[in-house]
């Protein structure tokens, strides 16, 4: 029997191309560009390609798959977040489309608290002096920061993350505050406090961690009218899209000093991220680093050919998405 063939969008995690090349023809991109829809559809109809394992920088709409094979059985993302697959065009051609949950919740929620603690203690102005040979020894009101223990930490979205978020939070002392699309079961809050709406929450965040997926409800959620609801000198944590907030708003607030700091790994449009934001001192800005370790990412491509494996045995996907 033949082997069915599978394209990759994107280069992967040496172990992940091994095992995706021990059971099926590969179709790679060895230059990691990002492909045009035009080279994903000729580079799918020349392999008639049985699955996609695509990242975050590829759009899959239904216009890219009405062009694509008849032999396309599954769209698997390398990511958690989908917002870049059009899951009911998808499940209209009886594609599946799959994501990998799970594998990526504890490497984001440490990216958070790296941003959270970051932002607070003032970090990127600290390394930044050190490096410019500014720093000129040590006095009583150098960088003040502010400290996180006892402080009031808002989640936006008390997921997988959220509330590994909320568990590391907790370590340091700080009380968890949370507004989901529905409560958690109590052993799920471990105490946190539930706020129906969003604008109560950011009442009382001292800290706001947004942790909320892309959607068409939480798109522009930061904006000028929700900014001005937080407590004077909030600190902005953003693990989640970029496009959660308003940049020209946010940047308005840090410059004013409305709110007091922002640690943000992810950007709307990135990598061309809001130029506003590279002159300020009060972010600490990450090149989407969430999942990025050894052991998360492979688990990810793992995971992804989980999917696609189950799909053309004629299994139940793992994580199916429709």
């Amino acid at each position: 029997m033949a082997r069915q063939s599978i394209l990759l969008t994107r280069r992967l995690p040496p172990q992940v191309e091994a095992r995706a090349r021990a059971s099926y023809d590969v179709i790679d991109n060895p230059d990691d560009r990002i492909l045009t829809p035009q080279e994903l559809r000729e580079r799918a109809h020349n392999g008639k390609v049985a699955a996609l394992l695509v990242c975050t920088s590829e759009k899959v709409d239904e216009t890219l798959l009405a062009q694509l094979p008849d032999s396309l059985k599954a769209v698997a993302t390398f990511s958690v977040g989908y917002d870049h697959i059009d899951v009911a065009a998808c499940k209209a051609r009886g594609i599946m489309a799959t994501n990998t949950p799970d594998v990526l919740t504890d490497s984001t929620a440490d990216i958070a608290m790296l941003l959270l603690l970051g932002a607070a203690r003032r970090a990127y102005e600290g390394d930044r002096l050190v490096r410019a040979g500014e720093w000129k020894g040590w006095h009583t009101m150098m960088l003040l920061g502010v400290q996180p223990g006892g402080k009031r930490l808002g989640i936006f979205g008390m997921g997988r993350i959220g509330q590994a978020v909320a568990q590391r939070a907790r370590a340091f002392g700080m009380r968890i505050h949370y507004h989901n699309r529905s409560r958690l079961a109590p052993e799920q809050e471990a105490g946190a406090e539930y706020h129906a709406s969003p604008e109560s929450l950011l009442r009382v965040s001292d800290f706001l961690c947004l942790n909320a997926p892309s959607s068409p409800a939480t798109r522009g959620f930061l904006n000028s009218e929700r900014i001005a609801l937080l407590p004077e000198g909030a600190i902005v944590v953003n693990t989640a899209r970029g496009d959660l907030v308003v940049d020209d708003d946010l940047i308005a607030a840090l410059q004013s000093g409305r709110v007091r700091a922002a640690g943000l790994d992810v950007f709307a449009n990135e990598p061309a991220l809001h130029p506003g934001y590279a002159g300020l001192p009060n972010t600490l800005l990450l090149p989407h680093l969430g999942s990025a370790t050894i052991e998360t990412r492979d688990a990810m491509g793992f995971t992804a050919l989980d999917n696609i494996d189950a799909v053309l045995a004629g299994r139940a996907a793992p994580n199916p998405l429709w």
